[in-house]
């Protein structure tokens, strides 16, 4: 598998940088594209909240085909406000009903801590008004993100949320238990 944009190892690149390439790759994609028709509404009405790690293909290691979900991702998969936001439009206004949360192994979280923002601060002189939301403990993060889904006000559906681990080496998911 190519990490390159799938580009053949024999294709000559004209642009110098990664984005040039990205969008030559587009234009090589947009040039077979047909419309496929699709409404925005997912069809298996299920969004997906997953961290934003290179190595998951969620389409792949989950069985997905376009159109099927709403994806969400960020750095850990953490449920924040910005991913309750789009849970929020995605059910209210998109018709999604089901929301899998999924983490991994090996997530760059797990070594940072809030001192990041410190350490931000110290650099650029302003604090960002985000938080790290770092880990020690993957499963317990996992817990916490399902129960921000379902705590939330802002959802309508909150009975079908299930959080994973996604193992990096094996690519199997691990179901994390909500009550510990």
């Amino acid at each position: 598998m190519s990490t390159s944009a799938h580009l053949p190892a024999d294709t000559a690149v004209t642009g110098g940088t990664v984005t040039d390439r990205l969008v030559e790759a587009n234009q090589r994609y947009a040039s077979g594209f047909t419309d496929p028709g699709m409404d925005a509404r997912p069809v298996l009405k299920v969004a997906v909240v997953a961290c934003m790690d290179a190595r998951l293909d969620l389409h792949a290691a989950l069985g997905l085909e376009l159109g099927d979900c709403h994806t969400i991702r960020n750095a850990g998969g953490v449920v924040t406000d910005d991913v309750i936001r789009s849970l929020t439009i995605s059910q209210r206004a998109l018709g999604t009903r089901s929301v899998i949360l999924i983490h991994h192994t090996g997530c760059g979280l797990e070594s940072l801590t809030e001192d990041f923002r410190h350490e931000l601060e110290d650099e650029v002189g302003q604090r960002p008004s985000w938080a790290v939301e770092a880990f020690r403990d993957v499963d317990q993060d996992v817990r916490q993100s399902m129960q921000r889904v379902r705590t939330s006000p802002f959802l309508l559906h909150t009975g079908d949320v299930r959080g994973f681990v996604f193992d990096v080496t094996s690519g199997l998911l691990r179901e994390i238990d909500p009550t510990g």
